[in-house]
C-alpha cells in the first residue's frame, strides 16, 4: 500500500522515475477499487456506486498518467511513448513491454535510479 500512497503523493509529478513496484501497485489498487465499486453498484445494492466508480475513474486519470510517464522514464523512454498505447493491439503490446522492463541501472536523463533511493527519502 506504501507504493500506492507514494504514487498518489506525486499525483501530478511527471518528472523523475517510478519503479515497477510503484506502478503495478498503483494499477492493482485502482483496478480493485474500480471493480468493487462497479460490482456492488451493478448488483443492485446501490446504483450510486456505479456513479462513484465513474468519479473514481476520472479522479485516477491524472495520477495514472503521471505514474505511467514516470515508469516510462525509468526505462529511459520519453513520456510521449504513452501515446503509442492508443494504437490498437500493437500499442498495447509495446506499452506492456516498456512497463514490464527492468529499470535503467544508475542515473539516466530523467534522474537517479529509484531503486537506489530510500523509500522514505
Amino acid at each position: 500500500m506504501h507504493w500506492f500512497v507514494e504514487a498518489m503523493r506525486k499525483y501530478a509529478d511527471f518528472g523523475g522515475r517510478a519503479r515497477r513496484l510503484e506502478y503495478w501497485t498503483f494499477v492493482a489498487v485502482v483496478n480493485v477499487g474500480y471493480v468493487v465499486l462497479v460490482g456492488f453498484g451493478a448488483s443492485g445494492r446501490s446504483p450510486a456506486l456505479v456513479v462513484a466508480a465513474f468519479v473514481f475513474s476520472v479522479m485516477m486519470l491524472l495520477p495514472g498518467l503521471s505514474v505511467t510517464v514516470r515508469r516510462l522514464h525509468d526505462t529511459d523512454h520519453s513520456g510521449w511513448w504513452s501515446l503509442i498505447g492508443l494504437v490498437p493491439f500493437v500499442g498495447t503490446v509495446v506499452m506492456l513491454i516498456f512497463l514490464l522492463t527492468e529499470s535503467e541501472p544508475g542515473e539516466n536523463r530523467f534522474g537517479p535510479c529509484p531503486k537506489r533511493i530510500p523509500a522514505h527519502a
